[in-house]
């Protein structure tokens, strides 16, 4: 099964007494050997670059938008556009529900309904506002019990500007008015206390993870110094990840989401890169290196692992870039900046400030509390530790452990064959927001969907010459199931019948100025984002127009985005397995260790998304990561965003664990031996890695937004489960049962990686 590495290979190789080889002069080494000796001069430029830092990236999150999860160019987005260029119609921003002591039609209330609905007319920003007392007292508008109504406003503007009129118009309308009580909701609405309750999470994630981490790394160090050494780095590019998405913000639009996830994943990032330069660091001081040479080697070895794990990181969050939404592009840029920042810190600021603290590095050492902790994360140690042995009898029986570990992969990810798909709404809110509380009364008290119509554009339809042809459409419509009502120019209908002849209100459906076409509403009965909702979307879509049609509206929308995000998500899946193919062949030369590591990362995201239905889907343990709103679907874009990262994220521990394994192949040419020391080098490292990480992301489980929530807990499971079970278990297994064909390739591409692969 394989033998330890002999004593000339091991222990006396690092043995002062014959003092440690001194390194190559490599690239790495060389500026390694420059930064200990300009360290001032490059702590001093890094502080300078924060004191411009701060201040510039304060207020990013103010300046981010909340859209973005659409897909421009798809037909529900040119008919959304048209809505808001030549019709100023389409679902309303604002839908404020007025309640009264006693009945909506009562004198006082009904006076100060339409009073409150003219001033909202007359408002800076508004288009239309229309109500129940301004629409011919529709019963749809009125809730079930008589004493709610509805007030609807559509805004001005693109989604900054829609966002700018609402932040000036909510505290004017909001409260008491008279008689009447008003509380707001509707889609600017919500997407405003999504913004606030985001900004409030970061900071509340932020005091929680950051305390922790630092316990973490005091009992992976034992000293003060060195478990503050990447905390620091991590700060830098977190403030540094605030000052990229302010300049990207400048260039390009940045989803507000983007702030809290990226924030996570650099501070991780930083952390887990500083984590393994320290560590190097402090083996090549205990072998016996000076403090230059030793950075000069940190950085030969270490640094060249965490350079190249940021390269795999940076290529899976590209694979976002292929998808048209900026929700989703947002994640890719601002993903890929911070993945540099935290690499640049690692390989550029940390060295300068190791070279300053020298082997000061163990000062204000706690070893008395956690001795073999401190002891083990010093010099490299040569005992058949935990994760030797575990390796060791992983590889007498590969295969059992690796079906065993395999089946239980698969079945935690079963539930994800049950997961269903919508746009995120009001229920990703707290149940104590009151754009969430108002969303409610409307599903509970209200009969139709009347904040979220399917809206049927007819751009190049003459409302005179075709009105016949309009009428007898909205007719066919109306009799659709799930169809409450559809209002057109022409007047509003039900079940085939005309129900409310034209009016002064009817106009708003006629474009503006000389432009021809109308549009029409259809006021369903059922959830914009439900199954039957997206039915009935494929319905009126099948129904023939009198002209050219457009679909738009919020089921619309989500219907379009589902299928954009299906086309193009192969070119994703693309991106990913030939990046992730071409990189670890460049590290290894082999064929067969690229396949393998595709594979493992694949096994390790099973649990995390079945997780992602069988919680927050379908809302069991939710005791476990804290409440939320069940709606019975996953936020669409959610898990194409954590597959892209947590993959990612695998691939930095698997780049980590590889670079040992592969070192220790160099030097001893026996594959069990390399698998056994390659992971107890490592293994206790990378979880320690991985248990930062995942402290840092599962802060985001106290988040009041469903999104954040899911996004912290599946991404911290994805972490731990592939620190432990892929990387303890499969991987041991896998390179067993693989034997030497793990380092295999043809001839011609063995030649290849001779002349161009990334050795050392």
């Amino acid at each position: 099964m394989g033998t330890r590495p002999t004593a000339r290979t091991t222990a006396t190789a690092d043995a002062p007494a014959a003092g440690p080889p001194p390194p190559p002069a490599g690239g790495l080494a060389r500026l390694g050997a420059w930064l200990a000796r300009r360290r001032v001069l490059v702590l001093l430029a890094t502080l300078a670059a924060l004191v411009l830092a701060v201040p510039f990236g304060s207020d990013v999150e103010s300046r981010l938008s909340e859209g973005g999860i659409t897909s421009p160019g798809s037909e529900a987005a040119r008919a959304d556009d048209l809505l808001n260029t030549r019709f100023e119609g389409g679902s309303p921003h604002l839908v404020f529900i007025a309640k009264a002591a006693g009945s909506v039609d009562a004198g006082d209330a009904a006076r100060a309904g339409r009073e409150l609905t003219d001033r909202l007319a007359r408002e800076k920003g508004v288009v239309q506002a229309a109500s129940y007392w301004t629409l011919g007292q529709a019963d749809a508008l009125r809730a079930k019990d008589g004493t709610s109504a509805l007030i609807m406003v559509r805004l001005a503007g693109d989604e900054d500007q829609v966002r700018k009129h609402a932040k000036r118009i909510l505290p004017t309308i909001t409260g008491k008015q008279g008689p009447l009580e008003i509380t707001a909701t509707g889609a600017t609405a919500v997407r405003m206390e999504i913004e606030k309750q985001s900004e409030e999470d970061l900071v509340k994630a932020e005091m929680l993870s950051a305390p922790l981490v630092l316990i973490i790394l005091l009992l992976v160090f034992g000293s003060v110094v060195a478990a503050s050494t990447p905390l620091a780095v991590g700060v830098l590019a977190v403030i540094g990840s605030f000052v990229v998405l302010r300049l990207l913000d400048m260039v390009t639009q940045v989803s507000v989401f983007s702030v809290n996830i990226t924030t996570a994943l650099g501070l991780g990032l930083a952390i887990d890169y500083s984590l393994f330069i320290v560590t190097r660091y402090r083996e090549e001081l205990a072998a016996g290196r000076d403090v230059h040479p030793a950075i000069a080697e940190t950085m030969r070895t270490a640094g060249r692992t965490v350079l190249f794990s940021a390269l795999t990181v940076a290529l899976s969050l590209s694979a976002m870039l292929v998808f048209p939404m900026y929700h989703l592009r947002s994640f890719a840029y601002s993903g890929i900046a911070v993945v540099v920042l935290a690499a640049l810190g690692s390989i550029i600021v940390l060295p300068a400030l190791l070279a300053v603290l020298g082997r000061r590095v163990d000062a204000l050492n706690v070893r008395r509390l956690w001795r073999r902790t401190a002891k083990d994360s010093g010099a490299r140690s040569d005992r058949e530790g935990f994760w030797h042995r575990l390796a060791m009898a992983v590889m007498r029986r590969p295969l059992p452990f690796a079906l065993t570990i395999a089946a239980v992969l698969i079945a935690l990810g079963i539930p994800f064959l049950r997961v269903e798909f919508a746009d995120s709404d009001d229920r990703v809110l707290p149940t104590s927001s009151s754009a969430h509380q108002g969303a409610q009364v409307l599903r509970e008290q209200f009969d139709s969907q009347e904040g979220s119509p399917i809206a049927v554009v007819l751009p190049d339809a003459d409302t005179k010459t075709d009105a016949q042809g309009v009428a007898a459409y909205a007719s066919t419509l109306s009799k659709l199931p799930d169809v409450a009502r559809v209002d057109a120019v022409t007047g509003s209908y039900s079940a085939g019948n005309e129900v409310a002849p034209p009016s002064e209100l009817s106009e708003r459906f006629a474009a503006s100025g000389t432009e021809p076409g109308t549009w029409l509403a259809v006021i369903s009965d059922t959830e914009p984002y439900s199954e039957r909702g997206m039915d009935l979307v494929a319905a009126v879509r099948a129904v023939p127009a009198p002209t050219e049609s457009l679909i738009g509206g919020q089921a619309a929308l989500l219907v379009d985005s589902k299928a954009t995000l299906g086309d193009k998500l192969p070119w994703a899946l693309g991106i990913i397995a030939a990046s992730t193919m071409l990189l670890l062949f460049l590290f290894t030369g082999s064929l067969l260790i690229p396949l393998k590591a595709i594979v493992l990362n694949l096994l390790s995201l099973t649990a995390t998304f079945g997780a992602m239905v069988y919680v927050f889907q379908e809302g069991h343990l939710r005791w476990l990561v804290g409440d939320f709103t069940v709606t019975g679907a996953i936020d669409i874009d959610t898990p194409v965003l954590m597959f892209c990262v947590a993959f990612g994220l695998s691939m930095d521990y698997e780049v980590f664990l590889l670079s040992r394994i592969k070192e220790e192949y160099h030097r001893t040419g026996d594959n069990v031996s390399a698998v056994a020391w390659g992971l107890e080098r490592t293994g206790r490292l990378v979880t320690a890695a991985a248990v930062l990480v995942a402290t840092v992301l599962l802060a985001f489980a106290t988040s009041g937004l469903t999104p954040l929530k899911l996004l912290g807990v599946g991404l911290a499971l994805a972490v731990i489960v592939d620190a432990t079970l892929v990387r303890g278990i499969l991987v041991p297994a896998f390179m067993r049962l693989a034997g030497r064909a793990n380092w295999w390739a043809p001839r011609p591409l063995a030649r290849l990686h001779q002349r161009i692969g990334l050795d050392d």
